[in-house]
């Protein structure tokens, strides 16, 4: 079946050299103007762990309301708050601990997480937890409806240490043997139709002012959140406009905390971090010499400028310039139909539509 710049000193040429190597209102809600997954018209707060304050785009000082569902409850990262990761949000929060009702917000996340159910999240501008409360009927129906085609047997992270990678095996898709690349064998047969799929994804950047072949346009000028809606819509373009395979590989913070840490060149050179991210992964038949291989190959315009070895997407989310702490800690090849780390789909791309357009803003950097 036919399925369908961070830094720019990792480039196609790179990518070479390692082949030679074998290679406002509350009551809006989540639902009505901004996406299928839960968040009100705004912008997605700032992560306070790798960005001062005063560093944070104007264009962020929105409210962040959502039906969300929590990935992860980390009390020992910071005294005075604890870190709590969600399904629907790239950058961690901050539940800060003198906060009103902290405890009962506390046991309610701690809840949630146990029983994998919804809560119902007001986020303020800089990444921290105003309010946790449980979804009211309507809002627990609605997100059910959005939150459908689950994926519940994903296939389990592994674990990585991405400065011991081997480059000259790392990438080879006969070695990493991912579960995903049976469901698809249409696999791109040059680096350069791999450059071309890249490139008619980077053109469809918000940021470049011109009508976009896709609507909405993909605002890869924005990168503190919304890499599963960009990734979702890229995924559209490589399977249904080129036919060609895709996967979607999931980078993970140490610990599934927020340790990802990248600086954004591309975007004025800030420092962003996460606790996950995720783009569509390809495929790409290479050929060096007499031999012919079959590599992974990420497509991140968000990032980079080219398609870049699966190895330098995992290496440039360790940025310790960023996060003294940064680090990847596993990583998932999951089916491109997989939407966020919890197994949610979108089919119809309702979700992703309605995510792009909220994330887009500006820029990244002040």
């Amino acid at each position: 079946m036919k399925r369908l710049k961070l830094n720019q000193n990792f480039t196609q040429k790179k990518a070479g050299i390692q082949l030679l190597f074998f290679p406002l209102v509350f009551l809006m809600m989540l639902f009505s103007c901004h996406n299928n997954s839960g968040k009100t018209p705004g912008t997605p707060t700032d992560d306070t762990t790798t960005t001062p304050k005063d560093t944070i785009p104007p264009t962020t000082q929105k409210i962040d309301s959502a039906v969300v569902t929590v990935a992860g409850i980390f009390p020992d990262i910071d005294k005075a708050s604890v870190q709590i990761t969600f399904d629907e949000r790239q950058m961690p929060y901050a539940l800060l601990r003198n906060s009103k009702n902290f405890d009962t917000q506390l046991r309610l996340l701690e809840e949630a997480l146990k029983s994998r159910t919804p809560v119902k999240l007001i986020g303020d501008v800089r990444g921290g937890i105003s309010t946790i409360l449980p979804p009211t009927s309507i809002e627990l129906e609605v997100y059910k409806k959005l939150h459908i085609n689950d994926i519940r047997d994903l296939v389990k992270p592994r674990i990585i240490d991405v400065n011991k990678i081997d480059t000259s095996l790392f990438n080879r898709v006969e070695i990493l043997k991912w579960p995903a690349f049976l469901l698809c064998r249409n696999i791109i047969p040059s680096y350069a139709k791999a450059k071309e799929i890249f490139d008619s994804c980077a053109q469809q950047s918000c940021h470049l002012g011109i009508p976009t072949s896709v609507t909405p346009c993909i605002p890869f000028q924005y990168v503190r959140d919304g890499c599963f809606a960009r990734a979702h819509k890229m995924r559209y373009i490589i399977e249904s406009l080129f036919r060609y395979c895709s996967e979607k590989v999931f980078s993970y913070g140490v610990n599934n905390a927020g340790t990802l840490a990248v600086r954004a060149n591309k975007w004025g050179g800030c420092c962003v971090g996460w606790w996950y991210h995720v783009a569509p992964l390809v495929r790409v038949r290479v050929n060096y010499r007499k031999f012919t291989f079959t590599l992974a190959y990420v497509i991140d315009p968000s990032m980079f400028d080219s398609p870049v070895l699966l190895s330098t997407w995992l290496q440039a989310q360790a940025n310790t310039t960023c996060n003294a702490n940064a680090g990847v800690g596993s990583y998932s090849i999951q089916p491109s139909s997989v939407y966020t780390p919890g197994g949610a789909t979108d089919p119809t791309y309702s979700m992703t539509n309605s995510d792009l357009a909220y994330y887009n803003f500006p820029g990244t950097c002040p």
